[in-house]
């Protein structure tokens, strides 16, 4: 078993910590939160009180933070943990970040000696404390293999995207396609009603048809076909709206320095940062059918 860091214990870095403390792997923890890191050492994990402090004595160090900014900041410069962290030192990040800081951080592991992966997830709150996500993981071959056991503790799916930063880009393709599947979902059911058809009936057609899709036969917005979607508990968030739409505006960031199309995915960001406008945040992200129909 082995000794880990773990900086970022929010909704998803949590679970993801406590199914390492599962796997029999001892766990130093940092988190701005008092409240965090107390129920972190409640858990089993030892809660120290920088981030520095969490990656001395461990062989990996794993971060799940807010931004890239936020990724730079714990790494880089003079204080960061490429200055001080123990030769030798395996570093995992979770977060979900612009591909372009992504690709800078892991640059500079290489320059300072360490073996780095990004390794964004998929899988919602759900798949954290399930142990069931999906990792998309960008960094060299060895780094992937010495990674490996450990992101089986907290994951399901494993896949290799190729170099640094490949995981981010696996992460924001994907979630662009998911955010323009989901509005387009919400649009057919909304549309369904205003023209008499019950949500039943669609979901029991389109499911079987060329409509199909995973946000309507997985995570359909509307309540009663599909019983374990967000719609069932008044779209308490499995992804948050506000999630989904930092994820659009990564995408839209990124096709704009690869010089690529996505009118779709920058539209999908439009709306909803207007349901984030509207206070609607923290609702689940299939919540946008509220706004399609004219009721946010």
């Amino acid at each position: 078993m082995a000794s880990v860091g773990f900086i970022g214990l929010g909704n998803m870095g949590a679970p993801m910590m406590r199914n390492l403390l599962k796997a029999g792997h001892t766990v130093r923890v940092f988190d701005l939160s008092d409240l965090a890191r107390r129920a972190a050492a409640d858990a089993g994990a030892t809660a120290v009180t920088s981030a520095r402090e969490a990656a001395q004595e461990v062989e990996l160090v794993v971060t799940m933070l807010p931004a890239g900014a936020h990724v730079a900041s714990v790494m880089l410069g003079e204080d960061g943990l490429f200055a001080t962290a123990a030769p030798g030192t395996l570093f995992i990040d979770s977060s979900t970040i612009d591909v372009a800081t992504a690709r800078l951080v892991g640059a500079e592991a290489a320059k300072a000696g360490y073996q780095m992966i990004d390794a964004p997830v998929s899988g919602g709150v759900g798949g954290a404390e399930a142990g069931t996500l999906t990792f998309m993981v960008g960094g060299p071959d060895a780094a992937f293999e010495r990674a490996r056991p450990f992101l089986e503790a907290m994951g399901k799916t494993i896949v290799h995207a190729g170099g640094p930063g490949n995981g981010q880009a696996a992460k924001i393709c994907n979630n662009m396609l998911l955010g323009i599947s989901m509005i387009g979902t919400c649009e057919a059911f909304a549309l369904a009603e205003k023209l008499g058809l019950e949500p039943q009936k669609l979901f029991d057609i389109a499911s079987k048809s060329s409509g199909q899709c995973w946000s309507m036969t997985s995570y359909c917005p509307v309540p009663g076909p599909v019983p374990t979607s967000p719609a069932n508990r008044d779209y308490k968030a499995g992804f948050a709206a506000a999630m989904m739409l930092k994820d659009l505006k990564l995408a839209v960031e990124a096709a704009g320095i690869a010089g690529a199309a996505v009118p779709l995915g920058a539209e999908a960001a439009q709306l909803y940062a207007m349901m984030v406008g509207s206070g609607d945040g923290s609702l689940d992200f299939s919540g946008v059918i509220h706004m399609l129909r004219g009721k946010a």
